[in-house]
């Protein structure tokens, strides 16, 4: 059986653990709300209605497709392909291309940050995997003007940081919403990760701060996870409609 992602890869490292996937969303909820083609997330009414659910089932279709056999993964992926069509005919115009890189760019981006904040340093090879991973992905959805190696990739990403994030009244609400479903013990603490995975300019636009209070906590989860308690403090912290959720996406659970 060929997988979309090897076995032994660094990307299904990354991927297969609920602690990262939690930091990367952390981080694409941050840019997803100073993206400048945001507006599109609103036009169905679905994203401020429920925005921890929204971009939450966007990061955990990206890890169904990186643990799916490959035939299943393309299906998964021409799948979201039909739906943002869907939308675009419902609105009559087309999402620009530079928006659906900037997705692609995150869930590249925030895979490396997460993985280097919780875990260790990675090897230009790892991040280099990472992006061939997601390359496949949006050639496979037909994205246009993608890079085709890490190097470009970098230049590309820092391009897109620069031209295509604005702090918007979408962005007000978005946070307003995040606060609202979350609540203000939580909140806080989704903006602490924000703090430690965001690239400079994001954290700038936001105001987000140069230091995380989180870090001790980021200290003893190490810690606890070397007795193997690690679960036990993250789990104290989740939000208790998305606790089943989240906690199934440890590996171990696939």
């Amino acid at each position: 059986m060929k997988y979309f992602v090897d076995e032994g890869s660094i990307v299904r490292e990354i991927w297969g653990k609920a602690d990262t996937i939690l930091f990367i969303f952390a981080g694409a909820s941050a840019e997803f709300a100073l993206n400048k083609a945001v507006d599109w997330l609103y036009f169905t009414g679905k994203l401020p209605a429920d925005p921890l659910g929204r971009l939450f089932s966007t990061v955990a279709y990206a890890r169904l497709i990186v643990f799916s056999e490959q035939n299943e993964a393309f299906h998964s992926i021409d799948k979201i392909t039909a739906i943002h069509k869907g939308v675009e005919g419902n609105r009559g115009a087309q999402i620009p291309d530079w928006a659906y890189r900037d997705v692609l760019f995150m869930l590249i981006d925030y895979s490396i940050r997460s993985y280097e904040v919780l875990e260790r340093k990675m090897t230009e090879s790892e991040k280099a995997e990472a992006f061939r991973t997601f390359l496949q992905v949006g050639l496979r959805m037909g994205i246009k003007g993608l890079p085709l190696n890490f190097a470009d990739w970098e230049t590309m990403r820092a391009e897109h940081l620069q031209e295509n994030l604005i702090k918007s009244d979408f962005t007000l609400d978005l946070y307003s919403q995040y606060k609202k479903h979350l609540g203000k013990a939580r909140y806080y603490m989704l903006k602490q990760v924000q703090i430690m995975v965001v690239p400079e300019r994001v954290n700038k636009l936001l105001s987000l701060g140069s230091t995380s209070l989180l870090t001790p906590v980021l200290y003893a989860y190490r810690l606890m996870r070397f007795f193997h308690l690690e679960k036990i403090l993250r789990n104290a912290f989740l939000p208790k409609d998305y606790k089943a959720q989240i906690v199934d996406l440890d590996m171990n659970q696939i």
